[in-house]
């Protein structure tokens, strides 16, 4: 069972930035996809980002392009996403999940991913 865990939210000024992490044991890290989603108040759950498995793909959301990267080191079963720019809009819960069918190719469907962490609070003040 592959189990995640976010780590890295808090509270920043709107124009900072912030550093997520996401932990992952129990499986084949190397081998999945990783993304990272939000909530924002009031709203459904909506993609950010997303890796594939190796780091050689990425996709944004365009409301975060420009804004946030997404990075990943398989020797260290770890992926991140690296906030800059933040603005009150951005504030939410952000999760990350795994997604172990996609590997080479990552989605940006919710539906495609079979492994969630518990999510971090990212809340942007003006």
């Amino acid at each position: 069972q592959v189990q995640l865990v976010e780590s890295g939210g808090g509270l920043v000024q709107a124009g900072g930035s912030l550093r997520l992490s996401c932990a992952a044991s129990g499986g084949t890290f190397s081998s999945y996809a990783m993304g990272w989603f939000r909530q924002l108040p009031g709203k459904e759950r909506e993609f950010v980002a997303a890796i594939s498995s190796r780091g050689g793909t990425t996709y944004y959301a365009d409301s975060v392009k420009g804004r946030f990267t997404v990075s990943r080191v398989n020797a260290k079963n770890t992926a991140y996403l690296q906030m800059n720019r933040l603005k009150p809009e951005d504030t939410g819960a952000y999760y990350c999940a795994a997604d172990r069918r996609s590997g080479p190719v990552a989605s940006t469907s919710i539906a495609a991913y079979d492994y969630w962490g518990q999510g971090t609070q990212v809340t942007v003040s003006s």
